[in-house]
C-alpha cells in the first residue's frame, strides 16, 4: 500500500481517507457492492486505466476491504477476482450516505437510480442518525465534537 501521512492520523476520518481518498477507490467498492468482482468488469464499468486499477485493487486488498480470490476457467490461466471482506461490506452505510446526498444535492435527470435495499425484503433503506432511544435525529440537529485527551 502506498504510504500516506493520514494513515497514522489520530482522526479516524483522515485514516479512512488515506484508504478511500484515492481516485477510483470508492467507485471500485461501489462496483464490488453491485456484484462485480473481475478486473475486466471493473475496467469496463469504470473506464479506468489498467495500471491505475491494478494499484487501487492492490491498495484496497492491502487495507482489508477487498480479498483477491483465485479462479480459473477451463483452458484459461488462473486469475483473481476481488470480493468484499467484512470490512468492505461495512462501507455500505458510507456509500449509501454519499448516494443519498448526491441524489438530493447533485440530482441529475440521467441519474442511474441505484439505491440500497434490505436484502430480506427488497425494500429501500436509507442512512440516518439515531439517538440512544432509537428516535431519528435530523442531520441539522447533529454536531461533531472532538474528544480531548489529557
Amino acid at each position: 500500500m502506498r504510504t500516506d501521512p493520514w494513515l497514522d492520523d489520530a482522526c479516524p476520518i483522515a485514516r479512512t481517507m488515506a484508504v478511500l481518498g484515492q481516485r477510483w477507490a470508492v467507485l471500485i467498492v461501489r462496483e464490488a457492492m453491485l456484484g462485480r468482482s473481475r478486473f475486466s468488469e471493473f475496467r469496463e464499468r469504470l473506464g479506468v486505466a489498467s495500471d491505475v486499477l491494478s494499484a487501487r485493487l492492490s491498495e484496497l486488498a492491502a487495507a482489508g476491504i477487498l480479498e483477491a480470490v483465485d479462479y480459473q476457467r477451463p483452458g484459461d490461466r488462473t486469475r483473481s477476482r476481488y470480493v468484499l471482506t467484512d470490512a468492505g461490506r461495512d462501507l455500505a452505510p458510507v456509500l449509501a450516505a454519499m448516494g443519498q446526498w448526491g441524489h438530493v444535492h447533485l440530482a441529475r435527470p440521467h441519474s442511474n437510480g441505484s439505491y440500497f435495499v434490505d436484502t430480506g425484503t427488497g425494500e429501500a433503506v436509507g442512512v440516518g442518525f439515531r439517538s440512544p432511544d432509537g428516535s431519528s435525529v435530523q442531520p441539522a440537529g447533529v454536531g461533531m465534537v472532538e474528544r480531548h485527551h489529557g
